[in-house]
């Protein structure tokens, strides 16, 4: 529950920024110095591109929550055999091990969404986020069919 509040504030905070961003981006274009309103107009391309992020984000959030709701239902959730530091997370060394063995499997099933989804796990529990998005869009795209 707390990443969901997390994602709102940021979202919330994200359109009062883009707001404000706006309103000097508009200020500019009434300006008559070309190069005021050139500012303008970038500005105004920041705040589209801001929005359009955060919906993403959000977009794939909702996405990847209901896949993990689905796959638990169905008994399918991953047994990840992870040693815990005293903080919780997955020791680097065992997200390594873990990570070895769902490569693998994708590696001999590269259409199964179920390893593709804890590969992405594997792959978070590792330390690198951008591969753990990458896998995870993949398990999303063939679960979709």
């Amino acid at each position: 529950m707390n990443a969901k509040l997390s994602a709102t504030v940021m979202g919330v905070l994200t359109l009062v920024y883009v707001s404000l961003l706006a309103n000097t981006g508009f200020t500019l274009l009434t300006m008559d110095s070309a190069v005021a309103k050139l500012m303008g107009s970038l500005i105004l391309v920041f705040p589209v591109l801001a929005i359009w992020l955060t919906v993403m984000e959000f977009r794939f959030g909702i996405q990847i929550e209901k896949l993990s709701k689905q796959i638990e239902s169905e008994g399918n959730w991953p047994a990840l055999d992870f040693e815990f530091r005293p903080s919780g997370r997955p020791t680097k060394d065992s997200a390594i091990r873990v990570f070895g063995d769902y490569a693998k499997k994708v590696a001999h099933d590269e259409g199964n969404y179920l390893n593709w989804f804890a590969l992405g796990l594997a792959y978070d529990a590792a330390g690198d986020r951008r591969l753990a998005r990458a896998a995870m869009r993949r398990s999303l795209k063939l679960n979709r069919g």
